[in-house]
C-alpha cells in the first residue's frame, strides 16, 4: 500500500503540466505561474485528505489555483505586462485556430481576474459551465455573464486583429 505522500506525489505529478498551462493563461508569465502552481501545490498538501475526498478532485485543485491567482490580484493590484517574445504555451490549444497566442494572451490579460478565469476555464481548459461555476464558486448565471462580458471585450480587442487564413 502507498503512502500519502507517494498518493500526493502521483496526483500532483498528472495535473502540474495542466494547472502550469492554466496559470500561465491567467497571468501571462511563466515565473508568477510558476509561483501560483508551487503555492497551489503547498495548499492541495496541506489539505490533502480534503482533495481526495473532493467528488472532482481536479476541480478542487484549480479552485486553490484560482484562489492564488486572485490573492496574488488582490495583493499586488494587477500583472506585469506580458512579454510577447516569450509567448509561448507548450501545450497546443484551439485558439491556434483563431488567432494567434500571443494576440490572444495579450487581449486576456486586459480582462480583470474573474471574467479571465471564466474564459480560460471554459474555453481555454475546456470546462462546461456546471464545472466552472464549482470552480470559482458561484453561480452557472454569473459564469454565463462573466462569459459574455469577457468575450465582448476581447472581441473589441482582437477585432482590429487580422486573423489567420
Amino acid at each position: 500500500m502507498s503512502s500519502p505522500e507517494q498518493e500526493y506525489r502521483e496526483f500532483a505529478g498528472s495535473r502540474a503540466a495542466s494547472l502550469h498551462r492554466t496559470a500561465y493563461l491567467l497571468c501571462g508569465d511563466w515565473h508568477l505561474a510558476d509561483d501560483l502552481v508551487q503555492e497551489t501545490f503547498v495548499q492541495s498538501f496541506r489539505h490533502w485528505r480534503r482533495v481526495q475526498r473532493a467528488d472532482n478532485q481536479n476541480a478542487y485543485v484549480k479552485r486553490i489555483l484560482i484562489n492564488e491567482f486572485n490573492r496574488h490580484w488582490r495583493r499586488y493590484g494587477g500583472l506585469p505586462v506580458a512579454d510577447n517574445d516569450r509567448l509561448d504555451v507548450a501545450v497546443p490549444d484551439i485558439s491556434d485556430e483563431v488567432v494567434s497566442r500571443a494576440d490572444l494572451l495579450s487581449a486576456l490579460l486586459t480582462l480583470p481576474a474573474r471574467q479571465r478565469a471564466t474564459v480560460v476555464l471554459r474555453y481555454l481548459e475546456g470546462m462546461s459551465e456546471r464545472e466552472t461555476a464549482a470552480v470559482m464558486r458561484c453561480s452557472e448565471g454569473t459564469v454565463k455573464s462573466q462569459t459574455a462580458r469577457a468575450l465582448n471585450a476581447l472581441e473589441g480587442c482582437l477585432k482590429h486583429k487580422e486573423l489567420p487564413l
